[in-house]
């Protein structure tokens, strides 16, 4: 129950503060009114104003009026604080005492002023008021040690403007930390859009290919056995995407939504079979140890041959397409090409699936090129630096 009490306390001292536009802490608030407290029952209890009351008394109530306001209202007013400081400062000093912690209130507002105040003649008034203070009171009021309480005022507000400058500092580093956190969540959609976009844009390539396939079995071989083939390759290859997706849609869980790990370099001959199966006429080379290319370089390669292959199938129906890839010690060189029926018009910037590649290769820190050459359209991929 206390600790509900004070969780709420908390947070109310700290809409406050945000709703008055400071951003100290709710604690930095609660100890200044505490410290002035103790002030003001020290210099009153130096005084013998308590019991019985007497008139300088008025000088606690003045205090407290600000705490008063702020538990009717929920507001946090800094210039009726300070005013308030001062002003039973004023009371209390006339009857000064030895020693006296009634200017130590000065040194209270200063500090407040240097800490909270947003205008430097604000801070200049509330201390320039609070030095003249003394200096009447030392001058009229008998007041002793004059000089050393003006030096605590001082204290007081270089205190105030060093918590100021680090609050200030605080302030600059949680906003710099949200926006990297924004950044870095943004960049975690786009990475999860892509492969998203990847694996759909293939499957349902694949898939396509495979129903084309069965509808020509049936309508013109009348064929039943080969469309059958055909629908079921396309039922694996819808099944297999969306174990894919899931992994990949799993990234954005607390917790994976599988132990499968997402595909490799290693995997790029079979996505390149299945492709062949679903009846695009495409072959796969491959040379050098793949154990050389890292699990991420490996992961943006399959992607780029992926939404090659993709491309092929939607860009240039009936072309013969190869896949070469050399995994050697300097580095990985992929190269996806495939021939361009005549009449055909591509550049490189149809659609977003090169983007995306382009997108792919710079995380890798790959050199990345696609476009015709002759009557052929080639992608090339260079990793340099591939994991020994």
């Amino acid at each position: 129950m206390l600790e509900i009490l004070v969780d709420r306390f908390r947070a109310r001292v700290q809409v406050s503060l945000t709703r008055a536009g400071l951003s100290l802490p709710w604690w930095g608030a609660l100890c200044a009114s505490a410290v002035s407290f103790v002030f003001t029952a020290v210099a009153l209890v130096q005084r013998d104003a308590l019991l019985p009351p007497e008139p300088i008394a008025l000088a606690g109530l003045i205090v407290i009026a600000p705490s008063l306001i702020w538990t009717i209202t929920d507001w946090i007013m800094p210039w009726v604080r300070m005013t308030a400081l001062i002003a039973a400062t004023v009371v209390l000093l006339i009857e000064p005492v030895l020693p006296d912690f009634a200017p130590l209130l000065l040194l209270v507002a200063a500090t407040e002023a240097g800490s909270v105040l947003r205008t430097t003649w604000g801070i200049a008034i509330v201390t320039v008021t609070g030095e003249l203070v003394l200096v009447v009171a030392g001058i009229w009021g008998g007041l002793i040690g004059g000089p050393v309480y003006m030096v605590a005022i001082l204290l007081g507000l270089s205190g105030g403007l060093m918590v100021r400058w680090y609050t200030r500092v605080l302030d600059a580093e949680r906003v710099n930390r949200d926006a990297s956190r924004d950044k870095a969540l943004l960049a975690e959609r786009q990475r999860i859009a892509r492969e998203v976009h990847d694996v759909v844009g293939h499957s349902l390539s694949i898939t396509l290919l495979h129903l084309t396939g069965a509808r020509r079995a049936l309508q013109q071989d009348r064929d039943v056995d080969e469309a059958i083939e055909a629908l079921t390759e396309a039922e694996q290859v819808g099944r297999a995407a969306m174990a894919d997706i899931r992994r990949t849609v799993g990234l954005l869980a607390d917790t994976p939504s599988g132990n499968t790990p997402l595909p490799g370099v290693e995997d790029i001959a079979t996505l390149v079979e299945r492709t062949r199966v679903a009846g695009l006429a495409v072959r796969y080379t491959q040379e050098g140890d793949l154990g050389r290319v890292g699990a991420s370089e490996g992961l943006g390669l399959y992607r780029i041959v992926q939404e090659s292959l993709v491309n092929v199938v939607k860009h240039a129906p009936g072309a013969t397409a190869e896949v070469r890839l050399d995994a050697g010690r300097s580095g990985a060189k992929l190269i996806v090409s495939n021939t361009l029926p005549a009449g055909a018009r591509r550049t490189s910037e149809d659609g977003s699936g090169l983007a995306g590649m382009a997108v792919r290769a710079a995380q890798l820190g790959a050199d990345l090129s696609a476009g015709p050459n002759g009557r052929q359209w080639i992608v090339e991929v260079t990793v340099p630096g591939a994991k020994p």
